[in-house]
């Protein structure tokens, strides 16, 4: 049996009803998990009582949560029994932080626009200006900039600047001129555009024959240095500890 169906919850309500000093109560939550959003939170508790608002802090660019929210209870004896209850609460690996707010530190516009859904903020002049163009739209763009580039220019020629930068011009990548090749009209194609291997066609043998065939096979010989061993202390303390002993037995 919850809070809600409690005896001592039903008199509570009962003496509340008689009495009409009786205000809403404000409960501040923090160290919010991911997934514990304004439903959420009310689902989870409206086992305590009546929730009348819930206020989630949403970051006004991206629109997640920014780890907080205000949740108003319709009595504040009830916002107080939560706030107890729920502090330092393991929810998803994180401690919930809750703390009952007096109505004095509780802002006149604290719950104003919760009752409407958060919607991410569109910023049309940031997607119009990220959007993907064509090569035309782009060819138009660098056009603008350059004859903003050049006015800029001039002013400040005008009014005796001598300033120099490199601007958009410098950055604008060079236009590539594709270079045409004129075929004649009577030679047909010798090269595939998949298979770079030419194609016997009669035009092929023609200039195979007119080409001079290079019938001289001259061999390029490369000399090279010859190699030279350096050899380590120890090699030469043993070569001429071997020509003492052959010296040795000579004289002998």
């Amino acid at each position: 049996m919850g809070i809600v169906g409690h005896p001592w919850f039903n008199a509570f309500r009962r003496f509340t009803s008689q009495n009409e000093k009786v205000k809403p109560g404000v409960v501040y939550v923090g160290h919010l998990p991911r997934g514990l959003y304004e439903a959420q939170l009310q689902q989870y508790f409206s086992q305590f009582g009546t929730v009348t608002r819930v206020r989630l802090s949403r970051s006004k660019k991206t629109g997640g949560s920014k780890g907080y929210a205000f949740v108003e209870f319709e009595y504040d004896e009830i916002a107080k029994i939560a706030a107890d209850t729920m502090n330092n609460y393991l929810v998803r690996e994180k401690l919930l932080k809750c703390e009952f707010m007096p109505a004095e530190k509780v802002h006149e516009n604290l719950f104003k626009g919760s009752e409407r859904k958060f919607r991410k903020p569109s910023y049309p002049a940031v997607k119009r200006y990220n959007r993907n163009r064509t090569a035309e739209e782009e060819e138009k763009m660098a056009e603008r900039l350059l004859k903003k580039e050049n006015k800029l220019r001039k002013r400040l020629a005008e009014k005796g600047i001598d300033y120099d930068f490199p601007g958009f011009s410098a950055q604008m990548p060079p236009i590539k001129k594709k270079m045409i090749s004129k075929s004649d009209s009577n030679e047909d194609a010798s090269v595939d555009d998949e298979d770079p291997t030419p194609v016997c066609t009669p035009t092929f043998f023609e200039r195979r024959k007119s080409q001079p065939e290079d019938n001289e096979d001259d061999e390029i010989i490369l000399k090279l240095p010859p190699t030279i061993t350096k050899s380590t202390p120890q090699e030469n303390k043993v070569a001429k500890l071997q020509k003492k002993s052959a010296n040795k037995k000579c004289k002998s």
